[in-house]
Order: structure tokens, then sequence, then C-alpha cells
């Protein structure tokens, strides 16, 4: 039985190209705006409402105790090939955007860009969502 729903998971990450662990603890009404290449980590923890799109990775990072997986608020927007890692906080409302390295905490009601990424304004996700 086991095996049978290990190779289903398989079958559809290899269909949809998308990998979400049934142990990945995600809020209601979670969104996917496009088509594949997004991965996230069995451990990591989504709010209500949140909007992700294509080719997004939400995963651990870190060595001893700042190793770990994203926490992420409700009503968050994170744009397209973002990667999001490590034991850190994602505020609601916050905005990542497309092509972002979020490594560090991000305030609540906050737009952040970059390769790393910092705060560019304190613009929230409300017209994302």
């Amino acid at each position: 039985m086991l095996l049978g729903c290990v190779l289903s998971q398989k079958w559809i990450e290899i269909i949809t190209g998308i990998s979400i662990p049934y142990t990945a603890t995600l809020g209601s009404h979670f969104y996917i705006g496009h088509f594949g290449g997004i991965i996230i980590n069995a451990n990591a923890v989504i709010g209500d409402n949140c909007n992700i799109s294509q080719g997004v990775t939400i995963g651990v990072s870190g060595v001893g105790y700042k190793r770990g997986v994203p926490v992420i608020g409700h009503d968050v927007y994170i744009g397209a090939n973002a990667v999001v890692a490590g034991n850190i906080s994602i505020g609601d409302g916050a905005v990542i955007g497309a092509n972002s390295l979020v490594t560090r905490d991000v305030m609540s009601h906050t737009t952040v860009l970059g390769v790393p990424a910092v705060k560019i304004n304190d613009k929230d996700s409300k017209g994302y969502i």
C-alpha cells in the first residue's frame, strides 16, 4: 500500500513538475499560479491564502541551529523562480519578487527583491492575491 502511494506521488510530480510532500503544511486557499518547477520541502509551513508562481523553491538551508525550513505567513505572494530557504519567517502579506533569494526573515506587509533579497518598499500582497 505504501509503495503504491509513493509511486503515485512520484507520478504526479513527473506529470505536473510540482513536488509537494504530504507532510508539508499548507493553509487553505493555497494557489499555484503556473505549471512546473515547484519544490516545497516536506517540513515547510505555508499559511492561508498564499500564491506562488512557477519555479519556486521553498527549502532547507543552513547549518547547526540555523538549519531549517521557512515558515510562511498568510496572504504571501512569491514570484516566479524565487528561492525561500532556511530557518526563517515570512510575515503576513509579504511579497517576494521574481528571481529573489530569501535567506533572512521578511517583515509583514513588505516587498523584498534581489539576490540576496532586500526590502524595497512597504507594499503588501493585496494586489497579487
